[in-house]
């Protein structure tokens, strides 16, 4: 992609009403745009990031078995009076119709919802799909847009009132099978978070009225907005809200942690029969008696990732990437762009990445080489490339990592060879 042609503008300056790092440093070098408090367009740029971040958690859905739906952001009232959520979820969006129906429970100014989760949807969805042992366990996910009525929507794309939520559901015939299955997504999302270059704590949560315990995946950093405290025997953490509970570790049986600020990825629960007892969604078991479907939900937020990986993957000047959610593998600088010769070197290299597969965005504008290596440190793609006079006087590039103060010359071919 060509940066003269793109659909980006930096900033020199940062937000004045935002303070958190992944905030400033998103809007800055123009990855979203905010549009209110909690709710951000995604320019170019910071679309491609998200998308990779999805497709990372995609695929290792995939790889334990999950099967992709995607429900409804919209969603009918009756559903959450149904399991008594209407008046108790604080956060949760009601809007109203211009045409009420006759079933609808509730008056007309508010007949729907906007999905801050799915458990009132999926959960009827599965009474179509199961209705034997034999159709069990079962596990859907999708990656959608959720809507939460936050009273302070802050820390950018850390607390919104419009994010990407990946939540998957799992429906089993026994506590074993579901206590099974809890651990093998608890280990996907500890890949996850390792490829998306922000290795996660496992820290044991408040059960609430489902079990003893959930747990979440934390981050650690210093802007965190939740404590955890972490076993230094075997890195189990704990969440503080439930840490003076803790006399020992519950999994190895010693009491010394360390205090940590953390910011939230992911959670799983195991929900029981929560909410199939509201929906009566039952099987016919093998000995033909009628049971309760056993319901599991783990979520993640991509949207929150992007920014927690900012928040920890940032320096003076910007952002730096990890490659694997990177918008682009190298940026290539042309500097010089007056200068005939250059410009069709630059050109020339730049079709050769693509050709073999770099991912690459070519500053072709013609602008200083203080602006453009600016530019290029804000936005943090992990690879910087500089072809100029200077350079193809020795017949050479300069390339330099963005996390590396050193930089060194190769030849074309070596620099293609380095990058596949």
């Amino acid at each position: 992609m060509k940066q003269s042609q793109y659909f980006l503008k930096t900033s020199k300056a940062a937000p004045k009403d935002d303070v958190s790092v992944n905030a400033r440093l998103l809007e800055q070098a123009g990855f979203v745009q905010k549009v209110m408090a909690g709710v951000y367009s995604y320019l170019p740029l910071g679309l491609r990031v998200l998308q990779k971040v999805e497709n990372i958690i995609r695929e290792e859905m995939n790889a334990i078995g999950a099967s992709e739906v995607l429900m409804p952001a919209l969603q009918p009232s009756k559903n959450w009076v149904a399991t008594g959520r209407w008046d108790e979820l604080d956060v949760l969006f009601k809007l109203g119709s211009r045409h009420p129906k006759n079933d609808d429970p509730l008056p007309a100014t508010y007949s729907y919802a906007l999905g801050p989760t799915h458990e009132e949807i999926v959960t009827p969805m599965a009474k179509e799909i199961i209705g034997s042992y034999r159709d069990l366990p079962k596990a859907v996910f999708q990656i959608q847009t959720k809507f939460r009525d936050e009273a302070r929507a802050k820390a950018g794309l850390m607390r919104g009132r419009e994010f990407r939520m990946k939540d998957l559901y799992s429906f089993h015939s026994n506590e074993e099978d579901l206590t099974a299955y809890y651990n093998k997504v608890a280990g996907a999302y500890k890949r996850i978070f390792e490829r998306l270059g922000i290795p996660a704590l496992y820290v044991e949560a408040s059960g609430g009225t489902f079990s003893k315990y959930s747990h979440e995946f934390q981050v650690e950093t210093p802007n965190g907005e939740d404590t955890v405290y972490v076993c230094n025997k075997c890195s189990l953490a704990v969440n503080k809200e439930i840490f003076d509970d803790q006399k020992v570790c519950s999994n190895c049986n010693v009491r010394d942690y360390r205090e940590t600020k953390a910011s939230e990825v992911g959670n799983i629960f195991e929900l029981k029969t929560k909410y199939s007892d509201s929906f009566n969604l039952k099987f016919t078991d093998e000995d033909g008696s009628q049971k309760t479907v056993l319901m599991g939900c783990y979520g993640i937020g991509p949207s929150r990732c992007m920014g927690v990986v900012v928040e920890q993957h940032f320096d003076e000047k910007g952002i730096i990437w990890p490659e694997s959610i990177a918008p682009f593998k190298v940026h290539l600088l042309g500097l010089g762009a007056k200068d005939e010769t250059v410009s069709k070197a630059a050109s020339d290299l730049y079709q050769n990445l693509q050709a073999a597969g770099v991912e690459v965005l070519y500053d072709d504008r013609d602008s200083s080489a203080g602006e453009k290596f600016a530019d290029s440190d804000l936005i943090g793609i992990p690879y910087r490339v500089v072809i100029s006079a200077k350079t193809m006087g020795e017949n050479k590039v300069e390339f330099k990592p963005r996390n590396s103060a050193e930089s060194e010359m190769l030849t074309i071919e070596d620099l293609i060879k380095k990058l596949t």
